[in-house]
């Protein structure tokens, strides 16, 4: 950013977190003029922790023992439980969120909020590196998807072709090749704008739909989070829908070219994608088939063979079915914010600005945008309620802080929380979207988005099991409940043992080969996990302890099966490669529970005394653990220039720790897709306080 420019901002003071208003674990922030309105409504210290402003958290006395900063971390981290009972937390670091949404929002004609406008500028230019762009998430080097798709949302949220650092961020586009480099997902938006051409983008017809669920590379065998963008994506592509041009988009066609835009033979840009942004290069037999339907894609458009087997019509319909069964599925927030986006676009495009589907998508815009001291972000999903609510319900029990009578109110709203999370039914459209079941399981975020995930229905569970092992608490989630949940996930469990995330690996591997998405690895289909089976088989063993007669000869043989898949993908090394988390720590730290689940020590197998000497290689000389988002790009371990709290033994985690009990933000934990980081900053309160606490048992303090 140009040294003098400083970018609009609101004032702080005025944003508040609502939970819970239009569904459970809904997070929705608000702004508030000054006046009686924000008077009348302070703010909390959970408000102001992620505005990052001063909580006014007390310092706590100095810890002794690792029980005592445990204490003092959750005695912070209870400030930050919502009013419902679960944590609050931003879900960032993908930057080609908020391109979607704005891109979308304004080819429909709609804009958001004045402040937020204000917000999302303010965090698209604390998020540009210094090199002068974006990235795909904000710890990657610029490319030219971040930093078109970025620019261009700068210039519909109000930024002038030459504020700030606008013309600084264009010279740099046009360095990089200009936007005809850009990806395919990237084509495709701009596509929709009318900032680019839809013949300059490999075919996606719909007529892919239409193919029998037999055939082994039919969409529905493709991974979930890959059917549910391209589907929408396929549906604008072959419908070719194009928002209004204004004088806006023509100025844009102007800007983010280094030829002029009439000029260019867009046929020619199909597979013209920058080396910077290529992760997963396209496949020869890709490029086949590209080439195949590309000479296909003629027939639809002429008038004859369309009037005669309307084809495209057929297609398009079915696919737009598809899409209205994903929107009533989850309460119209769909998987993700990318398909969310296109979604917006497709309902407006069939069904005009009136309709009802269209308005209830602009209803639940807000479910994605989490305000952060750096400004408004679009989070990856509508959350990660569950998933940070179930490891710190287990984390309070296991090291005892669930048993302190100053933290039963804590806990009570915990297990509330679990309780109205649980899902109770499948799917209203199951069977004909191909959903997986989901009854009894518990979701990622909230039971209105409604996706479950096999290591998210697991550790739901055991969160459940524990809390309600506890004296004072009720017992509301009852033994019927928790055997759906059970059915649930061993549904989940594949032939080979392992566990994928949202349900059966339903295609070969091989289908890799047809990955379009350049910047993202092993998408096609849902890959087998060490960290979703060993959530899945300890869930199962917890369950057992509380119901040994339940499908107890079926569980004995899933936990086996599991146990022996975590054997066959250990790494020489003794590692595990982490596909959720960073990376090998992350993995291996599941992985080894699954053994120690099975009976293994470091006294009796050779494979725990592996992965133990594999972590302890990896010890820093500060006595820590640290390792970047890169370990996943390349699948070997990259070490971190300095300790990590998320990663690290008790001893550094005490040494870090501040006063008032908190663990500052250091470097991002999570990761998908093998390319793409993105952040979990609750992991360094849980871990940090189960690892303290269960360091303390351990070492006897």
């Amino acid at each position: 950013m140009t040294a003098s420019y400083q970018p609009e901002r609101t004032d702080l003071a005025g944003w508040r977190i609502k939970v819970g208003e239009d569904n459970h674990g809904q997070h929705k922030w608000l702004y508030l003029p000054e006046g009686p309105v924000r008077d009348a409504w302070p703010q909390t210290m959970e408000d102001k922790y992620w505005l990052g402003l001063e909580v006014g958290a007390p310092d706590l006395p100095e810890p002794t023992t690792p029980l005592e900063a445990a204490r003092n971390g959750f005695e912070f981290y209870k400030h930050l439980q919502s009013e419902d009972g679960h944590f609050s937390a931003e879900y960032g670091g993908p930057l080609f969120l908020i391109p979607g949404l704005v891109i979308a929002l304004h080819v429909c004609g709609e804009t958001l909020r004045p402040e937020q406008a204000v917000e999302m500028r303010r965090y698209l230019l604390a998020k540009r590196r210094k090199e002068g762009g974006w990235g795909l998430h904000t710890a990657a080097p610029p490319t030219v998807y971040g930093t078109v798709m970025n620019y261009v949302s700068l210039r519909l949220l109000g930024m002038g072709p030459d504020e700030g650092p606008m013309t600084e961020i264009r010279a740099l586009i046009h360095k990089m090749g200009g936007a005809t480099r850009i990806p395919s997902w990237g084509k495709a938006w701009l596509s929709i704008l009318g900032a680019y051409d839809w013949d300059g983008m490999n075919p996606v017809p719909t007529e892919l739909w239409m193919m029998p669920d037999w055939v082994p590379f039919a969409p529905n065998k493709w991974w979930i989070h890959v059917r549910t963008v391209a589907l929408p994506m396929a549906f604008m592509y072959s419908t070719r829908f194009v928002g209004p041009y204004t004088p806006l988009i023509f100025a844009l066609r102007q800007e983010l070219y280094t030829q002029p835009y009439h000029s260019i033979r867009w046929s020619n840009q199909r597979n013209n994608v920058s080396p910077l942004d290529i992760y997963c290069p396209h496949s020869r037999v890709l490029d086949f088939l590209h080439s195949i339907l590309g000479v296909y894609e003629r027939l639809p458009w002429i008038p004859f063979v369309s009037s005669a087997v309307p084809i495209r019509k057929w297609a398009n319909d079915r696919a737009y079915q598809l899409i209205t069964y994903e929107d009533e599925n989850t309460g119209y927030q769909t998987l993700g914010p990318v398909s969310k986006a296109f979604h917006i676009v497709c309902r407006y495009a069939r069904e005009g600005p009136d309709s009802e589907a269209f308005k209830m998508h602009l209803l639940k815009v807000q479910n994605f945008l989490w305000m952060s001291k750096d400004g408004l972000m679009m989070t990856g999903t509508d959350g990660s309620q569950l998933w940070d609510l179930a490891f710190m319900a287990q984390a309070a029990v296991e090291t005892g802080l669930a048993e302190n009578r100053e933290n039963e109110k804590s806990m009570l709203g915990m297990l509330d929380w679990l309780d109205k999370a649980q899902i109770r039914k499948n799917p209203k459209w199951h069977a004909e979207s191909y959903r997986h079941r989901t009854k009894g399981a518990w979701p990622f975020s909230t039971p209105e988005q409604g996706y479950v995930v096999s290591d998210c229905a697991s550790e739901g569970l055991k969160a459940a099991i524990q809390l309600q092992s506890l004296p004072y608490t009720p017992k509301p989630i009852n033994l019927q409940r928790m055997r759906d949940c059970i059915d649930t996930i061993l549904s989940l469990q594949n032939p080979s043992g392992g566990y994928a995330s949202y349900e059966l690996q339903r295609g070969s591997e091989k289908m890799e080969l047809l990955n379009a998405a350049e910047v993202f690895g092993n998408i096609m289909v849902d890959y087998l996990y060490p960290e979703c089976t060993t959530s899945a088989l300890s869930g199962l063993k917890y369950f057992s302890k509380v119901d040994p007669t339940y499908r107890a000869a079926e569980i004995e043989r899933a936990v086996d099966k599991a146990i022996r898949w975590i054997h066959s993908v250990q790494r020489p090394d003794g590692s595990w490669y982490g596909a959720w988390g960073i990376c090998f720590t992350y993995a291996t730290m599941f992985a080894l529970e699954s053994l120690s689940i099975a009976g293994e020590t470091y006294s009796n197998s050779s494979r725990v005394r592996r992965a133990c000497e594999f972590l302890v290689s990896k010890q820093m000389d500060d006595g820590g653990w640290g390792e970047t988002y890169l370990s996943c790009v390349n699948m070997e371990y990259s070490q971190h220039d300095q300790s990590q709290v998320v990663m690290t033994s008790w001893a550094i985690l005490a040494l870090l720790q501040k006063k008032d009990g908190r663990w500052e933000q250091e470097d991002t934990e999570g990761i998908f897709n093998k390319n793409c980081a993105i952040d979990y900053p609750s992991f360094k309160f849980i871990f940090c306080i189960w690892a303290l606490g269960k360091a303390d048992k351990y070492l006897g303090s």
